[in-house]
């Protein structure tokens, strides 16, 4: 198995150590084909990507991809800000934006004071293993599903880290709508019998390394020890052994730009 493309990486601009030219140089030196640019959302309080920064942000980005060579996508992991599936990463944007990745994460400027479970009170939970409340699996699992719905979603991203949603019932929407899973390789997110239930609904993978570092770049290691335990079979992951694949927000584009 060999990473076609890593569609999760940060930089300096959200919570990552390194610049654009170093993460493009990285991804080159291992042979990607492309990387995706994924800074946390707007709506994230500690983290995320300021909108009076995007200018400087896609000038700084295209400045690397023509110096290094590699081809890079310009995303956002955009926050899942309520219930109804609303994302920071709006229609006004995509003229702008390449690749749409939603998440859950804490420190959100969420729709409502009840969203706030969502994430918050649901990291809470999961750090203290305390377990969630029908309820909360019913509206966490909403977001998501919403969100697919609604939106031309590309990948949903490290599903159920810090979240309590029904993977099943997010994957089954996924698959219909053409949103890949993202199989996390910094993180656990979904436990093997979770996972084997998600890939047993035919939905689609991409691996990525959620790289805060160059180091990270590329990197698929714990996400390809979970594949071989589960028996995903590898013609479901489209990012490796040369394939890319076809993501929603680019045919989103290409019908009304």
């Amino acid at each position: 198995m060999k990473l076609t493309a890593d569609y999760h990486t940060h930089t300096v601009y959200s919570d990552g150590k390194n610049t654009f030219e170093e993460n493009f140089r990285r991804a080159k030196e291992l042979g990607l084909a492309e990387i995706g640019c994924t800074e946390h959302g707007f709506s994230h309080v500690a983290f995320g990507l300021k909108r009076r920064e995007l200018s400087r942000y896609v000038a700084e980005l295209r400045a690397a991809e023509r110096e290094t060579g590699i081809r890079a996508l310009l995303g956002l992991e955009s926050n899942l800000r309520g219930e109804s599936g609303l994302c920071d990463l709006t229609e006004k944007d995509y003229e702008q934006f390449e690749l749409f990745v939603v998440g859950i994460h804490v420190f959100v400027r969420y729709r409502t004071l009840a969203d706030n479970a969502l994430g918050l009170w649901s990291w809470m939970r999961s750090s203290l293993k305390i377990k969630p409340s029908k309820g909360l699996v019913r509206r966490t699992t909403a977001a998501f599903v919403n969100a697919v719905r609604k939106y031309p979603v590309d990948i949903v991203a490290h599903l159920n880290y810090g979240c309590f949603a029904d993977p099943v019932e997010v994957a089954k929407c996924c698959r219909d709508y053409g949103t890949y899973i993202e199989l996390s390789s910094k993180k656990d997110h979904l436990t093997d019998e979770e996972l084997a239930a998600v890939a047993a609904t035919g939905v689609r993978f991409v691996i990525n390394s959620d790289a805060h570092s160059i180091d990270r770049i590329g990197d698929a290691k714990r996400a390809e020890e979970q594949i071989a335990r589960v028996g995903i079979p590898l013609d479901r992951i489209d990012n490796i052994d040369g394939r890319l694949p076809d993501f929603r927000l680019a045919a989103w584009r290409k019908a009304h730009l």
